[in-house]
């Protein structure tokens, strides 16, 4: 049997009899399980088949915390300024977007002090860390810019728009920022254009897991009110 389902939010689904659908509940159609008598994919075996996103008891079956830790993404440091102060923060998640025209993908916490800084800087620079680098991992993901100066010591040059430029980082890659995109998460995805790079070769990347007991200087929950604007300065 195929089943169509059809709501405002879903447009039209189609899926296999592995699914039935019960009463709408405030206006949406929800699909649940229902085991087919007639199917032998039934007979006491274990059924590994994707659940119902909208199911919250299959949805533990797949837990999504679970997923995304055992992809241990290599962890970054962004800089960047604007016309009255530098910022730096660490970063997890991050992406190549685009092959042609080249794009990178940044997603900075609404909580940060470099978010609300960056918000004002059209340039960032992408530090990607080494298994050696665990000391800056510690600098910029437990400290914060609202109370440390986080570059003081550090070697750094000057990058694109001011953005500091970590000297001993020799994997880095300067961008400019195109396009933001807030669609009401903690995180705000900065879309960039690279402008300059600079690489020393192959290397390890240091891993979420290999700082997974550092606490960060804020937490993803700490956003400023409102939480899309930079808070007014003091």
């Amino acid at each position: 049997m195929l089943l169509v389902a059809s709501d405002a939010t879903h447009g039209t689904i189609f899926w296999d009899d592995y699914f039935a659908l019960t009463p709408p509940s405030q206006g949406r159609t929800t699909p649940v399980v229902q085991r087919d008598s007639s199917d032998s994919r039934n007979s006491g075996q274990a059924d590994n088949r994707p659940p119902w996103p909208g199911n919250e008891a299959l949805m533990a079956e797949y837990d999504f915390n679970a997923l995304m830790a055992a992809l241990d993404s290599p962890l970054i440091v962004v800089t960047t300024a604007d016309e009255r102060e530098r910022a730096g923060c660490l970063v997890e998640f991050h992406v190549q977007s685009s092959m042609e025209p080249q794009r990178y993908c940044v997603w900075l916490s609404k909580a940060n002090y470099t978010y609300r800084v960056a918000l004002h800087s059209s340039y960032l620079v992408i530090h990607f860390l080494t298994a050696d680098d665990l000391p800056l991992a510690e600098l910029f993901g437990t400290q914060t810019g609202d109370t440390v100066d986080k570059f003081a010591g550090l070697p750094v040059d000057s990058g694109p728009g001011g953005a500091p430029v970590l000297r001993q980082c020799p994997n880095w890659l300067a961008v400019r920022r195109i396009a933001l995109l807030d669609e009401g998460g903690d995180h705000v995805c900065l879309t960039t254009e690279p402008v300059a790079v600079h690489t020393a070769g192959p290397f390890r990347p240091l891993r979420l897991s290999e700082v997974g007991y550092l606490k960060a200087g804020h937490g993803a929950e700490e956003r400023p009110e409102p939480p899309t604007e930079r808070a007014a300065p003091a």
